[in-house]
């Protein structure tokens, strides 16, 4: 029987923020979180890009890092213990671009303790059939929360929510800027600037009665808040947690 997807706090993560497993030690409050939301994580290893990039743009900057991890095995070995040990529940967020890869992926972490969720994550523009595909297959006894680029959550939401998935969070968008070199560089946004459009996203996702985690430019508690009142289910937060106490106030 499939476990419901509950938030004792609805703050949480986003996937590639915090690592792979909690860490006291990194001076975030952790107590402040419902959940832990790992980085992205492949069946197989991957190295990190040939050219890593951050650059910024007014309000926010764009990253490129090509998602680096041990691959499923290799992360399982090094984090799974650790999971089981941790104060907060924890979300696996796996890249979800081949279903059969995925399912086995998912199947292995229904059996991991203290598992309450697998995020699912995926290439830019991938086709919609292929996500439900992801849900026919993985569906089971872990809650599936499908994270969704904007143009997809309110196209394809509905059709995993009546499938069986348990919520949609939205993805970090992706963007393209010239570095200083005057190299065009693509990657994920990240900032305040991305709030407006981000809760637009959710009032229109609520309202169309789907359970939604509220991302993308969620810096202050005010923003936290402001997605709640729009009916989130639990909001994520991502490059607030790097910045500087003072500049996160």
């Amino acid at each position: 029987m499939k476990r419901d997807l509950y938030f004792s706090k609805p703050l949480i993560n986003a996937a590639g923020s915090l690592g792979f497993a909690p860490d006291t030690r990194s001076g975030i409050p952790l107590d402040s979180f419902g959940a832990f939301v790992t980085n992205p994580i492949s069946l197989r290893p991957r190295l990190p890009t040939a050219h890593p990039a951050v650059v910024e743009f007014p309000g926010g900057f764009l990253m490129h890092t090509g998602l680096p991890n041990l691959g499923f095995n290799g992360t399982l070995k090094k984090f799974a213990a650790k999971w089981n040990r941790s104060d907060l529940p924890i979300i696996v967020h796996l890249m979800a671009d081949r279903p059969e890869e995925t399912q086995r992926m998912v199947r292995e972490l229904e059996n991991v303790e203290n598992v309450m969720a697998v995020q699912l994550g995926f290439a830019p523009l991938l086709a919609d059939d292929i996500i439900l595909m992801n849900l026919e297959m993985c569906l089971g006894e872990v809650p599936l929360i499908f994270a969704l680029p904007h143009e997809q959550v309110l196209t394809l939401g509905r059709q995993l929510m009546d499938g069986g998935a348990s919520a949609i969070s939205i993805a970090s968008p992706r963007g393209a800027v010239y570095d200083k070199a005057g190299n065009l560089v693509t990657g994920r946004m990240y900032g305040q600037s991305l709030f407006p459009r981000s809760l637009d996203i959710v009032r229109s996702a609520v309202m169309s009665g789907l359970q939604v985690i509220g991302s993308g430019g969620v810096w202050t508690g005010a923003d936290v808040e402001s997605m709640l009142k729009a009916g989130a289910i639990a909001v994520e937060t991502d490059a607030q947690l790097w910045a500087p106490k003072d500049a996160a106030a």
